[in-house]
């Protein structure tokens, strides 16, 4: 308590600009500085346990365009109630908000990050907790921003209920064991991106506006479930996406308005393993299912597969789309009859390359996409082909009623 007093009066004061860095050098281990309205110095570093809380809204800690704002290289530190703002703006260096390395049993929550090149820089830091963080970085081009949170070697952490609007990306690199649920990405480039993490559950988190949605890349055993990737646009806009990953669930998702639905390259890629895919909704998107190189063994079951350009795409004649595990899917586009009314079709589902998917080979084709001359030469290809169409693949069992 009399740490506490010590800090409003020379905040009051207005005794040194370095005040809350002092306040943070004088503080046993273990202390809780609670902070009053006002403006703070940033380019403060932490280096014990410790509590920095703001007990009211103001409270700023402001880097001045210098820099990292607040660096902690210690465990049990808390931040709690701040706003952060003005870090430097240098990559090389990764300007941050905050930079929280080499701890364990933190938490950074309720803070808003304002005009931060990188908003959360996590390095090592293991079973802590994120939640409730609104960043933006600065108002730089996308390429250019840096990322709003970024966990690096840090593993069995929370990440719940922050918010990253018009920052670059959100990374889980090397990471594993993390619940990332209930979080909320806006005009951004990879909502969400792993590479070489596993056992992560991602849940509920809302994404909109993203060129990509939830990209996997070099992981294994993690599962997607209950998202909601919406509007993913532009010549990389994808919903979810796996490279090189294996043993994954992706359940109940909903990807709705993206240039690609699910985007599926040399997935599962660990042999003997498999990747779940069921029970999602792809909605409205240019294509429902990109497949590229070598993926099969893929489970992909129960999903609703509606309102799509194209429901599947392929893109290498080597990628063996026929040779996943497809059955039970509800496809818009199916043209067969339920005569027993037990809600299967009574015929498989069979999808062919026709002359209308010649852009995938050819881009330039792509400015014909949808016009009439290509409508009428896949009519034509259907109706007498010329060249026999491309085999991708089937649904033996495919539902004409939309499962709950």
């Amino acid at each position: 308590m009399l740490l506490r007093i010590f800090v409003l009066l020379l905040y009051c004061n207005g005794l040194n600009a370095n005040i809350l860095q002092e306040a943070i050098d004088k503080a046993p281990a273990g202390s809780i500085l609670k902070l009053p309205k006002g403006i703070y110095k940033g380019s403060v570093v932490i280096n014990k346990p410790l509590s920095i809380i703001g007990q009211e809204e103001g409270v700023i800690i402001d880097g001045e365009n210098n820099g990292t704002v607040i660096t902690s290289k210690s465990s049990y530190v808390t931040l709690r109630n701040l706003t952060i703002v003005n870090s430097g703006d240098r990559h090389e260096n990764v300007d941050a908000a905050i930079a929280m390395s080499e701890s364990k049993q933190c938490e950074i929550s309720n803070c808003t990050i304002k005009n931060c090149l990188f908003g959360i820089d996590l390095q090592m830091v293991n079973n802590s907790i994120i939640q409730n963080n609104t960043i933006s970085s600065k108002p730089f081009a996308l390429g250019l921003r840096g990322d709003g949170l970024k966990l690096w070697y840090s593993n069995d952490n929370i990440v719940r209920g922050n918010r990253l609007i018009k920052s670059r990306d959100m990374v889980v690199w090397y990471s594993h064991g993390n619940l990332i649920e209930e979080n909320f990405g806006k005009d951004g480039r990879y909502s969400l991106h792993f590479m070489y993490a596993g056992k992560n559950i991602i849940k509920n988190n809302y994404y909109e506006l993203n060129s990509v949605g939830i990209f996997f890349m070099y992981s294994q055993d993690s599962i997607a479930v209950g998202n909601v990737i919406k509007s993913s646009q532009g010549a990389t806009g994808m919903g979810i996406g796996l490279k090189d990953a294996s043993n994954f669930t992706i359940k109940d998702n909903t990807v709705i308005y993206c240039a690609q639905g699910l985007y599926i390259d040399r997935s599962p890629f660990e042999p003997g393993t498999h990747n779940t895919i069921v029970d999602n909704k792809i909605l409205y998107n240019a294509e429902a299912m990109h497949f590229h190189s070598l993926s099969e063994n893929n489970i992909i079951k129960n999903n609703i597969i509606q309102g799509n350009i194209e429901d599947i795409v392929n893109d290498s004649r080597g990628s063996k789309t026929n040779e996943n595990e497809i059955s039970g899917n509800y496809w818009d586009k199916y043209e067969g009859f339920d005569k027993n009314h037990d809600g299967i079709g009574d015929t498989p589902h069979k999808v062919y390359q026709y002359a209308d998917q010649l852009w995938v080979y050819n881009s330039n084709v792509k400015f014909f996409y949808a016009s009439p001359v290509i409508s009428l030469l896949n009519f034509l290809a259907k109706l007498a082909p010329f060249t026999k169409p491309l085999f991708l693949m089937e649904d033996k069992k495919p539902r004409v009623v939309k499962p709950l």
